[in-house]
C-alpha cells in the first residue's frame, strides 16, 4: 500500500524527557546526524503514517487549508501558557510542534518512571492535548552515549512508553499516540561533555496536525 512521506518534525514541543542519566551507551557515531537531528528523527518518527492519520481523522475529525495554521497557532500558544516555567520547551516548525522535556527533570538515574513532582507538567501537557485532539503524536526517547547501547536503547523505549502511558491516563486518546525509543542514535549537540551529554538525555513529543 502506498504511504506518503510527511515530514514531521513536530518541532519543538518535544518533550524532551527520555535519555539516560549516567549509563546511556558510548558510541554509535559520535556527531553523527547532528545538525539534521530534529528533521530525520521526525521524518522517522512519523512520516509514513498515512494510515494511521486516516483513522485517527475518522475518529476525531481533521483540519483542512487555513484552519491548519490557525489550530496550531493556538496550540502553541496554550501549550506555552501552560508550560511556562516548566523547563519545557515547546518548538515550532511550520505547522508541527515539539515538546522537549529533559530527562533529569523527568526522570531518575536509570529509570523510566515518571517523577511524582512532574505530574502536574505532564497534567498541563495532556490539557492541551485533550483540546486539541486533531493531532497525532509522536513521543521519542533519547539517551546520551555513555553506558551499553543496548540498555539504552531500552531505556529511551522504555521512557516514551512511561509517558504514553501516563498521557493515556490522563485521558488523551491512545489511537492518537506512537512511541519509538533511538537511544543514543540522535544527539543534538556531540557528546563530548556532561553539559552536552545532558541536552541529549530527553523526550520528545512531536505533535502533527490530521489534515483532510
Amino acid at each position: 500500500m502506498r504511504r506518503s512521506v510527511l515530514i514531521v518534525s513536530l518541532v519543538s514541543a518535544s518533550l524532551a524527557i527520555a535519555g539516560c542519566a549516567s549509563n546511556e551507551y558510548s558510541n554509535t557515531g559520535k556527531g553523527a546526524a547532528i545538525g539534521a537531528v530534529v528533521g530525520a528523527v521526525a521524518g522517522k518518527a512519523t512520516g509514513n503514517h498515512k494510515d494511521k492519520r486516516l483513522v485517527i481523522g475518522a475518529a476525531v475529525g481533521a483540519l483542512a487549508g487555513a484552519a491548519v495554521g490557525s489550530y496550531m497557532d493556538k496550540q502553541e500558544k496554550a501549550l506555552n501558557q501552560e508550560l511556562s516555567g516548566s523547563g519545557v520547551k515547546v518548538v515550532r516548525d511550520g505547522d508541527k510542534l515539539r515538546l522537549d522535556i529533559p530527562a533529569q527533570l523527568t526522570f531518575e538515574i536509570n529509570r523510566s518512571d515518571i517523577r511524582s513532582s512532574l505530574y502536574p507538567v505532564f497534567n498541563d501537557i495532556a490539557k492541551v492535548l485533550r483540546d486539541y485532539e486533531k493531532t497525532m503524536l509522536v513521543i521519542a526517547g533519547h539517551t546520551d552515549d555513555t553506558g551499553p547501547y543496548q540498555y539504552n536503547m531500552n531505556l529511551s523505549q522504555a521512557r516514551a512508553d512511561s509517558v504514553k502511558q501516563y498521557l493515556i491516563a490522563q485521558n488523551v486518546q491512545a489511537i492518537r499516540l506512537e512511541t519509538k525509543g533511538y537511544g543514543p542514535n540522535y544527539p543534538i549537540v556531540p557528546n563530548t561533555s556532561e553539559a552536552n551529554r545532558a541536552q541529549n538525555r530527553r523526550v520528545e513529543i512531536h505533535i502533527e496536525p490530521i489534515v483532510e
